[in-house]
């Protein structure tokens, strides 16, 4: 005869047998959501990455992007940092600035490990962790590198200029050149067009050249939009040649101030000195790198 009690457990379903199914029902309810969870990230990463170009990433982009997005494409925990992130953000900046993409000396230290970079308009301090703080268009332009170079995806140049800011006196007075000597070439074939044109027309007017059917009005409406024309382009090639002078002193005047004839650094930015070792000499071999 059965035991009345294994009896009844069996047929109210109390018991052993019923927590199985219990358990396998709360694990079938979560995988869906946390598979769910997965796929929305893994459609809003694709989502991003074809939203925004990476490879020419700035401060408009990073100023526009959600912190959906960011958390999205930014995998905090294969960021790279440490002094690996450092000698990233430390190429990627000499090569923006060799590029005329961002305007600031770089200067790297190792005790405390930290880089410096820094113009007339403000400057910006990266620490090992990723961390950066300062102030102005430099910190603007400092950050999206940072965050980028802080991904492995993300590939930083090998080589690298050393010095990409030239010092004040090597600055050019403009480029272009070659441009405004054909300007001025034209010019001066119109401005000879035009000036014959007109003494042609006074020729014609005496009856020393030209014949009844010679249109001295045409002669001179010519000769003097020749004129008119070759003087257009004098006036643009003057202009372009001060324009480009003016710009010239004006960068002359901004590598001043940020130290690279005497050596000093704006009064707004922080001193930081680092700590050398006693091998090192008075000066950080990369601080360097900037001037």
């Amino acid at each position: 005869m059965a035991d009345p009690d294994s009896t009844a457990s069996n047929d109210t379903g109390v018991g052993e047998p019923v927590s199985v199914p219990d358990e396998s029902v709360d694990e079938s309810d979560s995988d869906p959501d946390a598979d769910t969870t997965d796929a929305e990230m893994d459609e809003l990463r694709e989502q991003v990455e074809q939203k925004y170009d990476f490879d020419d990433f700035g401060p408009a982009d990073m100023a526009e992007m959600s912190a959906e997005e960011w958390e999205a494409v930014f995998d905090a925990e294969t960021w790279i940092t440490d002094e690996e992130l450092l000698d990233r953000v430390e190429r990627d900046l000499l090569t923006r600035v060799a590029n005329r993409d961002v305007f600031a000396r770089i200067e790297r230290h190792h005790e405390p490990p930290h880089i410096l970079a820094y113009s007339d308009e403000g400057y910006a301090v990266v620490y090992p962790d990723g961390s950066i703080e300062g102030e102005g268009t430099v910190l603007r332009d400092v950050k999206p590198t940072v965050a980028l170079c802080s991904m492995d995806s993300y590939e930083v140049p090998e080589e690298v200029p050393r010095n990409p800011l030239p010092e004040p006196e090597a600055v050019p007075e403009g480029g272009g050149e070659l441009g405004n000597w054909m300007l001025q070439a034209i010019a001066g074939a119109q401005l000879l067009a035009g000036l014959a044109l007109i003494v042609g027309g006074g020729l014609a007017t005496a009856g020393i050249v030209g014949d009844a059917g010679t249109s001295i009005a045409l002669l001179f409406v010519a000769g003097f939009a020749f004129v008119g024309v070759s003087l257009v382009l004098f006036f643009t090639v003057a202009n372009a040649r001060l324009s480009d002078k003016f710009r010239a002193e004006e960068y002359r005047d901004r590598l001043r101030a940020i130290g690279l004839e005497d050596g000093e650094r704006p009064e707004f930015v922080p001193e930081i000195e680092p700590e050398y070792d006693g091998d090192r000499a008075g000066t950080d071999s990369s601080d360097e790198a900037g001037t």
